[in-house]
């Protein structure tokens, strides 16, 4: 009588778990409690803008309300003396200008840098990505005097205390940093579509157009997020340019929130909870909107130099 040896594993090496579930494990260990940790002060602000004035003031603080006051959120747009609803609405006009030039401006920068060949390309492209190491408030006094001086001389008039110095900048390059990100993705993209296009008679503006900015959506998307994100959280640029309360953002909108006294002298801490979860809610709805593309936008522009 033929026998066959048992050829299972032993119970011990079925037990056994992976390398590769060992490594996975250990990433959930330490990303929970960062998750956790990251996510606890937006709860605890969430929570507090759903409080009462009591509440708000209580000791020791509750985490989260009794009732939740969703009232609150009503209150902010009908304040007398803080028109919230129009910095809402300078903040998407300057937001929404300032990013259509950013993408526009910032993909026909990267697509000239990655595509066409001609004398002091890559200095110019280095002398490009040296201004990313400038802090931005080293140039701030030259380009005040620039919106304020030179339209002076030219028209008549400064453009201090209007938009045009919020959105301006952003249709001239689109910044160093996006220009990069999309030349990096430019170049991942095969030559063999531009030179098929070039023989069914296509121009280098059709090519732009038809063939890279499709292929480019995922890096578009990184950089229309960034934009988006530095434009709506800008503080520092509204705060020199503008003087006029009704053109602030709500960036500049939320100190004069603060600052601005009621008759009663009733604390606001709860409203300006709500106020500044009303200013995020678009930022993280655009992020999960987008964020597909965001990775990979972020992960394929860095593979190749």
């Amino acid at each position: 009588m033929t026998t066959f040896a048992d050829s299972s594993p032993p119970a011990t090496a079925v037990m056994r778990p992976s390398r590769r579930t060992v490594r996975t494990l250990a990433l959930y260990a330490l990303a929970i409690p960062l998750a956790i940790m990251f996510a606890t002060p937006f709860a605890f602000s969430l929570g507090s803008s759903l409080k009462s004035v009591s509440e708000i003031h209580a000791f020791p603080p509750t985490f989260l309300p009794a009732v939740p006051q969703w009232t609150n959120y009503v209150a902010v747009f009908s304040l007398r003396g803080v028109p919230f609803e129009r910095f809402y609405m300078n903040s998407a006009v300057i937001t929404g200008s300032a990013l259509v030039g950013t993408v526009i401006t910032a993909a026909i920068s990267a697509y000239g840098f990655a595509r066409f060949r001609w004398p002091g390309r890559d200095f110019m492209f280095m002398v490009l990505l040296s201004t990313l190491v400038l802090p931005e408030e080293v140039v701030l006094i030259p380009k005040f005097l620039m919106f304020n001086n030179v339209p002076k001389a030219l028209i008549g008039k400064t453009l201090i205390d209007t938009y045009w110095p919020l959105i301006l900048p952003s249709w001239f390059g689109g910044g160093a940093f996006n220009v990069f990100l999309l030349r990096q993705f430019f170049m991942q993209v095969p030559r063999e579509f531009d030179e098929a296009a070039v023989i069914d008679g296509a121009s280098s503006w059709q090519i732009f157009w038809m063939i890279m900015l499709p292929l480019s959506r995922p890096a578009l998307a990184t950089v229309a997020i960034f934009s988006f994100l530095g434009h709506w959280n800008d503080f520092i640029h509204p705060l020199i340019y503008l003087n006029t309360s009704d053109k602030f953002p709500l960036s500049l909108g939320l100190r004069y929130f603060q600052q601005q006294p009621t008759d009663a002298m009733e604390p606001r801490e709860h409203l300006l909870m709500a106020a500044s979860l009303l200013m995020v809610a678009p930022a993280i709805a655009i992020y999960l909107a987008a964020q597909r593309y965001f990775v990979r936008g972020i992960v394929m522009s860095g593979i190749k130099g």
